[in-house]
């Protein structure tokens, strides 16, 4: 009997949060187990060993967490993506939709050069609404994705589908069926 436990197994499920009918898929018990954390984090970045990685951008907020722990790894830089006036100074900003209404996230104008190549990183993958505003302000600044890495995936809400579309090679370490 293997007793060996995996990502999704440290990942708790909060029903009806934050409204009736969501399970609400909480990442912060992998981030607080350091075996849990430890292992989310090597999983991410195996599929890209060797490759060149110049930056890791990481969305808002749980990505802050993982990306600087795959950057602190990968001996790169970190670059957050943030929400609507969040970062001080010059940024670029991208609009996106939600399910009700729109939201914008922001990059530092200076944060990527032409040419670098990014590692793109959140702990979740619903819609991919948020993911891919995040590759649109990279690729606006010259960067090039060379992946997009996500703890969770949630196949029923198509967000994979949506990047592959976009020519994203997307990595999920466990998915989850329902919303």
């Amino acid at each position: 009997m293997n007793n060996r436990k995996t990502v999704k197994d440290y990942i708790r499920t909060i029903v009806d949060f934050p409204h009736e009918g969501i399970l609400f898929r909480d990442v912060t018990t992998l981030f607080a187990d350091p075996r849990g954390f430890r292992m989310a984090v090597d999983q991410m970045l195996h599929p890209y060993a060797g490759q060149r990685i110049d930056k890791v951008v990481g969305l808002e907020a749980r990505g802050f967490i993982l990306g600087g722990a795959v950057a602190h790894q990968l001996g790169t830089g970190f670059v957050p993506i943030r929400k609507k006036g969040k970062l001080p100074g010059a940024v670029i900003s991208e609009e996106y939709q939600l399910e009700y209404g729109e939201a914008v996230v922001e990059v530092h104008d200076d944060a990527i050069a032409p040419g670098e190549t990014v590692l793109l990183v959140d702990d979740l993958l619903a819609t991919g609404g948020t993911a891919e505003a995040g590759i649109k302000l990279v690729e606006r600044l010259g960067g090039e994705i060379v992946g997009c890495a996500f703890v969770v995936d949630l196949p029923e809400l198509g967000g994979r589908k949506r990047l592959e579309k976009m020519g994203m090679d997307v990595h999920a370490l466990c998915d989850f069926e329902g919303l």
